[in-house]
């Protein structure tokens, strides 16, 4: 999850608010291509602006339909809009044959009766982390394949630690990184930086210490919620976190980390890259639960789904596609670029394998859960926003966390009425 957003609540709701733009949804749907089997088209929708045609992505789509038999249209959105844009092209019937969609978006598609069961369409996920799997997975079903994961954990800057005399091995529940970052604050450096915008991205960072506090989504004023409120409200009190982390989004607070000057920072697999490029040594621990191990984290990456379709007879094709770019051979290469952690156990060894850094990563994604599991699904979004706006209060001093937290409960009640 490199930059999660706000979720459309209801699809009734999103066609409705979407429907004066719906001439601009760009990609042709499955009704603008031929139907059938060998030398067909068939579209394929993904969150992957990012990467052309050119791109080791690009091709590898074009080698899977080429290996079914077909040619695959590809056509690449903003996580923002693909979700929105999948809910008016299946109103409209040309929904695509194949599409790739962020992991929270899937329980929105499937409540709008738009993505085929996994098992309806001969696909197979028995390899898959069932921790992973359960982020497209409702009322028991899979609706869809994780193309891989990514999560949160502890970046460090050796340097810093070194320079205080904080081993990363001590950090190990709530106290001692607590004790950590005031040695390092004592000593003139700087603590902790996250994100705790008034978005999911911030919904996406408090959900470790929430989750690693023992909270549940259902209840967010329980005790459990306010310890890991009153966590961070004692961290940027103290000024072990800076006042920043209101507006930081996980990008922000990342240059804020690479600037060399904080001991740590909560962030995603996808920094990687970039830290190989801080000039400085950095490191990885797990987030620490409050009483120790590692906090279950939330679970980002997307699924591929097999919209539903008024020819049938095209699923057999799509399987193929999704199959393909799926395989153990595929996700490797796809992971490895898109630094994420395979869903597979079979493949995150071969990761690690190459790459021993990413080992503290494979830890943290088997810790992890989807924000809607456990049966939420279209509720998380109607509970998220309440939880994000009493992050703000209480970081900003406008209510207690007891306060703040009852406030958003109310709200996330009346929310889901």
């Amino acid at each position: 999850m490199r930059n999660p957003r706000r979720l459309p609540i209801t699809a009734v709701a999103v066609v409705a608010a979407l429907g004066t733009v719906a001439a601009c949804g760009g990609g042709a749907g499955s009704s603008d291509a031929e139907s059938g089997g060998a030398g067909k088209t068939y579209t394929f929708w993904d969150p992957y602006p990012q990467f052309d045609a050119s791109s080791q992505w690009g091709k590898l789509v074009e080698q899977c339909g080429t290996e079914a038999g077909v040619e695959v249209k590809r056509t690449a959105y903003d996580t923002t809009d693909l979700g929105n844009k999948a809910l008016l092209a299946a109103q409209q019937g040309n929904a695509p044959d194949v599409m790739l969609v962020d992991n929270p978006v899937v329980s929105t598609l499937v409540e709008a009766g738009i993505l085929n069961k996994v098992t309806d369409v001969g696909l197979e996920t028995g390899a898959v982390q069932e921790n992973i799997l359960g982020a497209g997975t409702i009322g028991g079903a899979a609706y869809g394949t994780p193309i891989g994961a990514n999560t949160l954990a502890l970046y460090y800057n050796k340097e810093v630690l070194d320079a205080v005399g904080v081993d990363p091995a001590s950090v190990k529940d709530w106290d001692s990184l607590t004790t950590a970052l005031k040695k390092v604050k004592d000593k003139g450096r700087k603590g902790i930086t996250f994100s705790a915008i008034n978005t999911e991205e911030g919904s996406f960072q408090f959900l470790p210490w929430f989750w690693g506090a023992g909270g549940d989504l259902t209840e967010l004023d329980s005790p459990e919620g306010e310890a890991a409120l009153s966590l961070w409200e004692q961290w940027v009190d103290s000024g072990y976190a800076p006042k920043s982390v209101l507006q930081n989004t996980q990008t922000t607070s990342w240059q804020e980390f690479a600037t060399g000057a904080y001991a740590f920072a909560e962030n995603g697999t996808w920094q990687l890259g970039n830290a190989e490029k801080a000039g400085f040594e950095y490191g990885v621990i797990s987030i620490p639960g409050r009483d120790g191990g590692s906090a279950p984290v939330p679970t980002g990456g997307e699924f591929v789904t097999v919209p539903v379709q008024e020819d049938t007879a095209r699923y057999e094709t799509s399987s193929e596609i999704v199959t393909c770019l799926t395989s153990s051979d595929n996700l490797l290469k796809t992971d490895t670029t898109l630094s994420y952690v395979a869903p597979t156990e079979e493949v995150q060894k071969q990761q690690v394998e190459a790459d021993a850094e990413l080992e503290p990563w494979v830890t943290a994604v088997a810790a992890a859960r989807g924000r809607t599991s456990d049966g939420l699904g279209t509720k998380y979004p109607v509970i998220s926003e309440p939880m994000w706006t009493a992050v703000q209060s209480a970081l900003s001093g406008g209510q207690s966390p007891k306060d703040a937290l009852s406030e958003a409960q109310e709200a996330a009640g009346k929310g889901q009425r």
